[in-house]
Order: structure tokens, then C-alpha cells, then sequence
């Protein structure tokens, strides 16, 4: 489920280490969950993570400090399409609260952006909720682009118990 950790290099001054989640960060991932607004349990995102790490077309990179604790989190994950050529999407992205404005989702995206390359795409994309104007000033000073406008519709199947 994706490549070596990326930590600091001669040239970068990265206060972080990016690399793959691990089961045991799960307790973090699911309190950060809770930060993006979608609380979660600790056992629902360990099931969801151990189903990640089997699957090639996705993966979730963390940000940790020297100190091993998490910051940050991304989640990305290909969409094969009869419609356009292979391209991933960024399916959550979040940096603590105290931690923000510190580039750190920046390193995070870019380690996404890096996967997705590895894994044959042209383009990431991502969704972000309109009020989060936030999140949308930090994608565009990155170099995401508004490509459209479309309304989100969900049928929520009945449990087959």
C-alpha cells in the first residue's frame, strides 16, 4: 500500500515524517476523522484501514512529528473510468488543529500527488464542501482549479441483515 516513508533530506526542513498509515495509528486517524467533521469509532477505522491496505488502488499517508505523534492524514485512491483516462482523488485530507498553516497538508497532497503519478494518472482531483472556504484557498494556492459545479445525491441502501 504505497511507497517508503518521505522524511527530511539535506535540502528540506520538513518537521515531519509523511509516510503510509499503520494499524496502530488508527486511534489518531479516527480523532482526526472527528476534526473533519465525520466522527468515527477507533474499531471503524481500523476494519476500514486493514480493507485499505489491501487494496493497491488506494492508500493513506500520515504526518508525524520526531515524537511519533500524528498530525495529519491523506487519503487517496484511483477511479478507473470508461469516461476519462485513470485519475485519482484525494478522498479525505486533514491537519490537526494546532498544526495548521504549518505546510504540512501541503507535504501530505504532495505525497498523494506522487502516488497517483506512480499509478499511471494525469490528474487528482477533490471535493470539498462549499462552506469550506478554507480548504478551498488551500487547494487553489496549490494549483487546483474549480472544474465544476454539481449537486451531490445519496440513496441510502437498507441494511441486508
Amino acid at each position: 500500500m504505497g511507497s517508503p516513508a518521505v522524511s527530511p533530506g539535506a535540502d528540506d526542513t520538513r518537521p515531519v515524517t509523511i509516510r503510509p498509515a499503520r494499524a496502530t495509528d488508527s486511534p489518531r486517524l479516527a480523532e482526526l476523522c472527528g476534526q473533519l467533521w465525520y466522527p468515527t469509532s477507533v474499531e471503524q477505522v481500523e476494519q476500514r484501514l486493514e480493507q485499505i491496505q489491501t487494496d493497491e488502488q488506494h492508500c493513506v499517508y500520515v504526518a508525524e512529528l520526531s515524537s511519533g505523534a500524528v498530525v495529519g492524514w491523506v487519503y487517496v485512491y484511483l477511479i478507473p473510468s470508461l469516461l476519462h483516462d485513470p485519475q485519482a482523488e484525494i478522498g479525505g485530507l486533514i491537519v490537526s488543529e494546532g498544526y495548521r498553516g504549518q505546510r504540512i497538508g501541503e507535504w501530505l497532497l504532495k505525497e498523494a500527488e506522487r502516488w497517483s503519478g506512480e499509478h499511471g494518472c494525469h490528474a487528482v482531483s477533490v471535493h470539498s464542501n462549499v462552506i469550506r472556504k478554507d480548504a478551498h484557498r488551500f487547494y487553489e494556492r496549490l494549483g487546483y482549479r474549480a472544474v465544476k459545479t454539481q449537486l451531490a445525491l445519496r440513496h441510502d441502501l437498507e441494511s441486508q441483515e
